[in-house]
């Protein structure tokens, strides 16, 4: 893109780094013009320039060039000869950091206001020629001259309202506590937005600034009215850095993005900023927020502002309806300003097709669809928007490649353009010959050159862009003229139906006629039902695409009745019509789950999610995630609230992935162990917080969460209760809580422990988080609700049952001090390592499972968990091996069944064959209990169950069809039988 690179001296200054220069068109006229302002100027003067250009001659071509292409620069240039001289000696990177600190000195110094305004304009001039060198001799890589140009205008901004602080604080209308920083504490708010907020102004930008005060933090004199006093220190402000003089200007400042900016004044108070963006504020202000930094006034004041907004800025949910809103704008932008196709000659490379906007829209509105159930997507940048949408697979890497190449050329386009006349022009000369010139300013040899990389460029932005906003769903663009509205009597529409697959298409008419009638409560908004409308031919469709499509459309009916709330679902459905087919099988198989997205709609976010089909999420990004959610949870209550829709979204998603395949039973139940876990932990953490405020600390307290159970071996599904322990310490000799209402010990961890379980299975507008059974503490529902160490170790070690310690081979514990942690499974471990008696133990065993058998049968082979021969045998075999043979050989020890199996064939304690039969039994009843989780809320029973759920259970099986998945599993519960007699030493025959 350069002109031809040649040698220069090697030092740091700005002349001898110049790797490139632009081409010339007139050679001789611009040596000529050049040499003519050397010949003008003093002789020493030109004598030092001409011996920098003889040492670079690159710097000689790139002056030539801007004496023949850019009069602002060479005007810059012959201003002030020494300055030039300065610039191309300089190291450029000390060289701006030396004049923004001589700049702010300057200004703190001054004695007048006309003092501070030409300080600033001779900083931007300098600045304004080093910037421009650094950029066209490609010593500065584009990015570095926008932070530069931005360094710029943050300083004039500060200086300018620094010095006026400062004159207010001589009058005594405010009472600064740092005299050489009067703006601190005053309660002013400057907003640098667009691209001097993100730190990529362009070189001859307006900046755009808003101007909050917060009243009640301000250091006024209490007889100063804070707003006429505000709005006249941001009018001085602006036309400091606005007005024109001899020295010219520092900044065009625009102080019109503010709130409502017809009817309000140019300094707003935060409150009256707050409430016009919770009621009115659009969609383009919120994408505008993206960007907004605070730059001037009042850090501290600033920061709070950001905060405040960002609830505004940043949804909870993801927001599809914005991706419409911002598209809407563009197309109005490109209809006002004409330029609606890709070109050369005239083109617009900010607003026009394949633009710079395009590259910022595509990156802010996935951020805006995103960034409030994503954080790390709040970022101001551009580019490192597009890497973070890469890196967390928003977008593809393909894509980022070539929105960044493309946001760094058109930029530089850009910035050359308004180098020319200093000009906030953004469009390409309307004549060929013009555009030749400007190519060769730009480096390039020829027009042509230019024109392809420029033209390749704008089509990959506008291909990019058009799939995001543009694109329509294929089905939905394929779809002939149909009137979905017209009822059962319509044979177009019959026909139609047919055509795609259904076999009852009067069902499926008669249900289309009710939805577009609006009869539903979903859809009786009317923007919601106009979304429909569009959406529905897509969502026909995807139904037509389900294994039983009939069955499909009735449950999505079924679905739509039970909505209470339809417009984000709807929208975000018809923006991914990929997730129809989904859904549509989820509401077929799974109406556990469509009911949950029939009262939480958002819960369905998760699936637009790039991570969904990725690994499951670990512990540590559980917590990371739930920590997200729970992060500016305003009340108890609302912490409680969204604990439990994080908890539905994570069983939804979890759930989901199962359905579709995406991951094994064994994948899931971690999962859902890991979710629950990272919940208990957070619960356990903040009720102890809460409940300490009103009853204080014991002495030495700890307390530590035992999950048994399925919790414990991280074996859950999505219905499995959470079955706890809480057991405690303290200081024996201070019994007695510091709180206003002290409680005396056990006193204090029962009602501790109480508090838990409430946080737990309070019923919500989000319904219940989960159950809690405390059965599995020391005597039960006798014994007390939490247990303290050295009696929980005395029970375990005295009082306990066999099938006690049983339960205790799944105990873990998941929330705790290291030290208390520590105690409890040395507690723990020495129960289960004790000698046993082998045969007295089997005997126990054998009647815990006659005693289960009794209670809840074991003839039926679909509860797969009590079933002859079902995952209760197999548990209790791999229990019992711990049990016995743990004192010898502790290395048997495991929470996971899986595990235990395993480590007892390698120690010789179970035939290899007989581990192999219970592994893959445990494997099938697993994945077959999980979907039997998600689909069936009572007892199943196959001859009422749908044809689409047999299909998922035998696909989960591994089996050609449901009858021959029973077959397997009567026969394989068969061989678990027989293991379980054998091991257990009971001549029994096998059934």
């Amino acid at each position: 893109m350069t002109g031809p690179a040649m040698g220069a001296a090697d030092d740091s200054s700005l002349a001898a780094r110049f790797v490139g220069a632009p081409y010339l068109g007139d050679a001789e006229a611009a040596r000529r013009r050049l040499s003519e302002w050397l010949t003008e100027i003093a002789p020493v003067e030109a004598a030092a320039i001409e011996d920098v250009l003889a040492r670079s001659p690159l710097a000689r071509t790139i002056l030539e060039a801007i004496a023949e292409a850019s009069p602002y620069l060479f005007d810059l240039l012959r201003a002030d000869p020494l300055r030039a001289r300065r610039v191309l000696t300089a190291d450029p990177d000390r060289r701006l950091e030396r004049l923004i600190g001589d700049t702010v000195a300057a200004c703190a110094a001054a004695g007048s206001e006309a003092e501070v305004m030409v300080a600033l304009r001779r900083m931007k001039s300098e600045a304004a020629l080093l910037i421009a060198l650094g950029d066209i001799g490609g010593v500065w890589p584009v990015m570095r001259v926008t932070k530069a140009l931005t360094e710029v205008a943050i300083t004039a901004v500060q200086s300018a309202l620094r010095f006026l602080f400062a004159q207010e604080a001589a009058r005594g209308r405010i009472r600064p506590r740092d005299a050489e920083r009067p703006e601190q504490d005053s309660g002013l708010v400057v907003l640098a937005m667009g691209k001097m907020g993100a730190g990529e102004l362009n070189y001859s930008s307006d900046i755009d600034l808003i101007v909050f005060f917060d009243p009640e933090a301000t250091n006024l004199d209490p007889d100063v009215e804070p707003q006429p006093f505000f709005v006249r220190l941001t009018q001085a402000m602006a036309r400091m850095l606005t007005q024109r003089t001899a020295d010219g200007y520092v900044f065009r400042v625009d102080l019109r993005l503010r709130p409502d900016p017809a009817s309000t004044a140019v300094a707003i108070s935060t409150d009256a900023a707050l409430n016009y963006y919770e009621r009115e504020g659009r969609t383009w202000e919120r994408a505008a927020m993206i960007k907004a930094r605070p730059c001037a006034g009042d850090p501290a004041a600033g920061e709070r502002v950001i905060g405040d907004i960002a609830p505004f800025v940043w949804r909870k949910h993801l927001d599809f309806a914005a991706l419409t809103d911002v598209h809407d704008m563009k197309r109005r932008m490109q209809a006002f300003k004409g330029h609606g196709e890709v070109a050369v000659e005239g083109h617009n490379v900010k607003v026009g097709r394949g633009g710079i906007r395009e590259i910022e829209f595509f990156a802010q509105t996935q951020q805006l669809i995103a960034g409030g159930r994503h954080p790390e997507l709040r970022v101001r940048p551009t580019l490192e928007a597009l890497q973070i949408l890469a890196a967390t697979g928003w977008i593809g890497k393909g894509a980022h490649a070539e929105l960044e190449s493309a946001y760094l050329f058109l930029r530089q386009v850009e910035h050359r353009l308004q180098m020319i006349a200093d000009e906030q022009t953004h469009s390409l000369p309307e004549e060929p010959e013009a555009v030749e010139r400007f190519a060769r300013f730009f480096g390039y040899e020829s027009r042509d050159a230019f024109s392809a990389d420029l033209v390749g460029h704008l089509g990959r932005v506008q291909e990019h862009y058009s799939r995001l906003f543009e694109s329509e769903p294929a089905a939905a663009a394929a779809q002939p003229a149909i009137d979905f509205a017209a009822g059962p009597d319509d044979m177009h529409l019959l026909g139609h139906l047919l055509k795609l697959g259904f076999k009852q298409p009067r069902m499926v008419a008669e249900c289309t006629r009710v939805w577009l009638a609006g009869s539903y409560r979903a859809l009786r908004v009317e923007t919601t039902l106009a979304a429909f409308r569009e959406f529905l031919p897509g969502l026909i469709q995807g139904l037509s695409q389900a294994e039983d499509p009939d069955a499909a459309v009735a449950a999505f009916d079924r679905f739509l009745q039970a909505l209470q709330r339809g417009g984000r679902l709807i929208t975000l459905l018809g923006q991914n019509s990929e997730l129809v087919g989904l859904v549509a099988m989820i509401l077929g198989v799974a109406p556990r789950l469509g009911d949950m997205l029939a009262r939480q709609p958002q819960i369905m976010d998760g699936l637009i999610d790039p991570r969904f089909f990725g690994g499951m999420p670990d512990r540590r990004e559980v917590s990371e995630r739930l920590a997200a959610t729970l992060a500016d949870a305003g009340s108890y209550e609302e912490f409680l609230d969204r604990l439990r829709l994080y908890g539905q979204e994570s069983l939804f998603l979890i759930g989901t992935r199962i359905l579709s395949g995406t991951v094994s039973a064994q994948q899931a139940s971690i999962a859902f162990a890991d979710v629950a876990e990272g919940i208990v932990r957070t619960v356990h953490r903040l009720v102890g917080e809460q409940f300490a405020t009103q009853y204080g600390r014991i002495k030495h307290q700890e307390t530590a969460i035992l999950a048994m159970g399925k919790l414990g071996s991280r074996e859950m599904t999505a219905a499995s209760d959470l079955d706890l322990i809480l057991i405690y310490d303290f200081d024996e000799a201070a019994p007695d809580s510091d709180g206003e209402r002290s409680l005396q010990g056990a006193q204090y961890f029962a009602r501790l422990t109480q508090r838990l379980i409430s946080a737990f299975t309070t019923r919500t507008n989000y319904g219940v988080l989960y159950e809690v059974d405390m059965r599995l503490r020391p005597s039960g529902r006798a014994g007390p609700v939490a247990s303290r160490i050295d009696a929980f170790a005395v029970y375990q070690d005295e009082e306990a049952w066999t099938w006690e310690h049983m339960a205790l081979t799944r105990a873990r514990v998941i929330s705790s001090s290291p030290a208390l942690q520590q105690q409890v499974e040395a507690v723990i471990r020495k129960v289960l390592t004790r000698p046993r008696d082998q045969g007295i133990t089997a005997r126990d065993v054998v009647e815990m499972r006659h005693a289960i058998a009794e209670e809840k049968g074991e003839s039926d082979v679909w509860d797969l968990k009590y079933y002859a021969g079902g995952l209760v045998d197999i548990e209790f075999i791999a229990q019992y091996l711990q049990l016995v043979h743990a004192a010898e050989h502790p290395d048997i020890l495991s929470v996971s069944t899986l595990q235990v199996l395993d480590h007892a064939a390698r120690l010789g304690l179970l035939r290899p064959a007989d581990a192999d039969v219970l592994r893959s039994a445990a494997l099938l009843y697993h994945d077959l209990i999980q979907v039997l989780r998600l689909c069936v809320s009572t007892k199943f029973t196959p001859a009422s169950a749908g044809e689409g759920l047999l299909r998922m259970l035998a696909r989960a099986g591994d089996a050609p069809d449901f009858s021959a998945l029973e077959a397997q599993v009567v026969e394989i519960a068969a061989d678990v039988r027989g293991i379980f007699n054998d091991v257990l030493g009971i001549a029994t025959e096998r059934r």
